[in-house]
């Protein structure tokens, strides 16, 4: 049995063995999942969640550590959820990003979990938004979001994360590939890293002139600054900072990090009850109501939109 008081009391305190509990008990969706949640609840929303992704070789991994350290010394604590894709043949995932960040494995302010996709579409896992609660719950001011290395359309930490960063590297693709990988809209911070390599200033030429096209900001909208980093050196991840503290004080200011955390709210419970509703249908297979009704359907006497309304009006007591 799990005492879920004593485990929530145990994560406030910043105990790495009960927030690893909690998460687990998160991604197994176990049975006191939902008396957790509601134990946590009223000790969040104060964590400042940030999104990172791009492209798989990109340095979004010790991206991540530099940004770890960069906070750890302006006296934050952190929290990491890195993401890593699951194989679609033997279901694993290698979670190699603690092999990254070995240097912050001892440090009791910083607690790194990775989680597999679990073959969950979009560069993260679905468990994450609930993971993201234990972690802002349990006390760490920042939690940095590190994705599975995107391809095209795969940007949902922009509904994830206050802040997206979003990475980009020489040599691994042009301007008019990133506007088609759909990452320019979702970006806030622009980071080009390994920017020690041939390439790094034209990188950062083009992407300025691809964020500038069809643009239509009014005066004191938020325009996405582009920084320069060798992460893997520790360069330019101060500015990293600096741009992501900037941003935040501009969401502050405009309202509008009040409004990106509504909406993650709200996906979040659209989420919880489509899946309860996919759950209910599930059990209908073979129950008479969806049999009749898909009888008339491929009869011809009524058409699929309206056996979906009443299929759900059954199920919902409408």
């Amino acid at each position: 049995m799990i005492d879920v008081p004593t485990l929530v009391e145990q994560a406030r305190q910043g105990r790495p063995r009960a927030v690893a509990r909690l998460i687990s008990l998160v991604e197994n969706a176990a049975p006191q999942l939902r008396e957790a949640m509601a134990a946590l609840a009223p000790h969040t929303g104060r964590a400042y969640t940030v999104g990172l992704t791009g492209s798989p070789g990109v340095g979004k991994s010790t991206s991540t550590s530099a940004l770890v350290a960069a906070y750890r010394r302006r006296g934050k604590r952190v929290g990491v959820l890195a993401v890593d894709p699951s194989s679609p043949f033997s279901g694993g995932a290698l979670l190699g990003d603690r092999v990254r960040m070995q240097e912050h494995a001892t440090d009791p302010e910083v607690y790194i979990r990775s989680m597999a996709t679990r073959g969950h579409l979009g560069g993260l896992s679905w468990a994450a938004p609930q993971a993201l609660r234990v972690l802002d719950a349990a006390g760490c001011d920042v939690v940095l979001v590190e994705t599975v290395g995107v391809g095209q359309s795969e940007v949902e930490v922009a509904a994830q994360a206050d802040t997206t960063v979003v990475l980009l590297a020489p040599g691994m693709g042009d301007g008019i590939q990133a506007a088609k990988a759909g990452i320019l809209e979702i970006g806030d911070v622009f980071v080009v890293n390994k920017a020690d390599r041939d390439g790094a200033d034209a990188t950062a030429r083009e992407l300025n002139h691809m964020l500038g096209l069809g643009e239509s900001r009014a005066p004191g909208d938020w325009r996405p600054p582009i920084v320069k980093t060798v992460a893997a050196r520790g360069e330019g991840v101060d500015e990293v900072v600096e741009a992501l503290e900037k941003h935040r004080a501009w969401m502050e200011e405009h309202g509008e990090l009040a409004a990106r955390r509504r909406r993650r709210a709200a996906d979040e419970v659209e989420a919880i009850a489509v899946a309860a509703l996919r759950s209910r249908m599930g059990d209908l297979h073979g129950d008479r109501r969806l049999d009749a009704l898909a009888e008339r359907v491929a009869a011809g006497t009524l058409d699929p939109y309206a056996a979906a309304d009443g299929l759900v009006d059954g199920l919902t007591g409408a």
